[in-house]
């Protein structure tokens, strides 16, 4: 320890020199009233493509958002060199606030959310029938996620030429999911991309599915203007070359929608989901819980859904696939 005299001066403190600057900490944090608002395209190992007017900028998040997460279909403000040259890079200041959140967790039991999308407000659950086969309780599990996050849900089946869709409509035609059928001849010659495009029109639309469903092919159609690679998948495994590994926002000609592209997904956790939040996609429904107990499940003895169904005020299917749905967060996709 170093040692003093009786009198010590100025000469005798020494003071550390600062690495990180001198200046004094504050928790003043800039305004940036210049910034530029922008809409996040996709995100790619921190680094954040923006559309800000006509063209695309390159960000990253600036250190006074912290952990903030920022996702494809964010609004976001954006400062620094806006040209979009090569080699520029902006900073992203401010996540302006969401109109919905589109969640996963990778299983039931898993805590952490992912937010796979932000702002849409139409989720499109692509599934094969056949080649690979449909799987129920993922499109169940995907419904979920839609009714949760506030999106109006589309059915997109794909592969008709294989295998009739009647009896997959038919289990969810008691939900009223609107649908489009397509088949592969059709993906050929832009007929399918009409009929699906005439659904997404002035929406911003994610497109969710299981790998090899053709969901990037469809993407492609929709979107001829910026094709995106495809892979073959193993129609029993699941294993192959999975093309869309990150997710990314697409406009639709002539600026009628977005559409954002998903990776593919092998499940779809639920541990988020609040189901009270479901309940609010069956307004038929919604009035018969006023009976209900405190944390009522809606499948349990004191349920007054019963009473409010057996009483001709709802169909009892409707009641069926809400108590479906909310089952499939008690239960893992392949039981």
């Amino acid at each position: 320890m170093r040692r003093y005299g009786k009198n010590p001066d100025e000469d005798d403190v020494r003071v550390r020199p600062n690495r990180k600057g001198n200046r004094p900490r504050t928790n003043i944090r800039p305004k940036h009233e210049d910034a530029s608002e922008g809409l996040v395209l996709t995100v790619d190992r921190g680094r954040i493509t923006c559309l800000i007017e006509d063209r695309t900028v390159t960000a990253m998040k600036a250190r006074e958002l912290g952990r903030k997460s920022v996702v494809v279909g964010d609004r976001v403000m954006v400062v620094g060199d806006l040209t979009g040259a090569k080699d520029t890079l902006a900073r992203i200041v401010r996540v302006q606030p969401r109109t919905s959140v589109l969640r996963r967790t990778a299983d039931d039991d898993d805590p952490f959310e992912r937010v796979v999308v932000a702002n849409a407000d139409q989720l499109a659950i692509v599934t094969a029938l056949a080649d690979p086969e449909p799987r129920p309780r993922l499109i169940d599990r995907c419904l979920v996620a839609a009714y949760d996050a506030g999106l109006t849900p589309l059915l997109v089946l794909t592969k008709s030429d294989l295998a009739s869709p009647d009896t997959l409509l038919e289990s969810y035609g008691a939900l009223g999911v609107p649908y489009v059928v397509t088949n592969r001849d059709e993906l050929t010659d832009g007929a399918a991309a009409d009929r699906v495009r005439e659904r997404l029109t002035d929406r911003i639309t994610a497109f969710v599915g299981h790998s090899g469903v053709g969901k990037t092919t469809l993407v492609n159609s929709l979107v001829p203007a910026r094709k995106r690679a495809t892979g073959h998948v193993n129609a029993v495994t699941g294993r192959g070359r999975h093309t869309t590994t990150s997710a990314l926002a697409l406009p639709l000609p002539d600026d009628r929608g977005w559409v954002i592209d998903t990776p593919g997904v092998r499940s779809f956790g639920l541990h988020h989901v609040d189901p009270s939040r479901v309940i609010q996609a069956f307004p038929d429904l919604v009035p018969g819980t006023e009976g209900c107990p405190r944390a009522c499940s809606h499948d349990e003895a004191e349920c007054a859904l019963d009473q409010w169904v057996a009483d001709g005020h709802a169909d009892p299917a409707r009641l069926y696939s809400l108590r479906r749905l909310l089952a499939t967060r008690e239960r893992r996709e392949g039981d």
